[in-house]
């Protein structure tokens, strides 16, 4: 097979995405090692965007970029594993917060500590000042572009 578009396959936005993949596969992995098999890669959108204490559905929708729907369906289905639930918000009565469950709070300590791990890993592997630069950098680039989303906006 001739690759035309070599472009495609070894570029920055790919290379991210295989290595956010693998990354979270392990978090999922540990987790399940460690009796914590209730969510799969694809809930860690909802639960990396989830306040602590709370968060609108249609906000994190939008920090997941994701439709309302969607995150709607991701959140019924985390919701049936006792992890999270759905309270009034005392802003807005007619608005509902997604929670943590008690439940939900063990488990992300669970989480963090998976994390932790799959950090450590990474480290091992590509050394602990290449992930602290890539940390950095990559926050950099962040923070740069929510400061031009600000400017757009205003």
């Amino acid at each position: 097979m001739i690759l035309r578009n070599a472009w495609r396959r070894n570029n920055i936005g790919r290379r991210m995405n295989e290595a956010v993949r693998i990354f979270e596969n392990r978090i999922i992995e540990h987790l399940k090692i460690h009796g914590h098999a209730e969510l799969t890669s694809a809930h860690i959108n909802l639960t990396r965007n989830l306040d602590e204490d709370g968060t609108r559905l249609t906000e994190l929708a939008r920090r997941a970029s994701l439709t309302k729907q969607s995150m709607s369906e991701l959140v019924d289905q985390v919701e049936r594993t006792g992890l999270i639930e759905k309270r009034p918000d005392p802003a807005d009565g007619r608005a509902k917060l997604v929670c943590f469950t008690d439940k939900g709070f063990e488990w992300l300590e669970a989480f963090h500590q998976s994390l932790d791990v799959a950090e450590n890993e990474m480290r091992n592997e590509l050394g602990v000042a290449m992930v602290d630069l890539m940390v950095e950098a990559l926050g950099k680039y962040v923070e740069g572009q929510h400061g031009k989303d600000s400017d757009a906006a205003g």
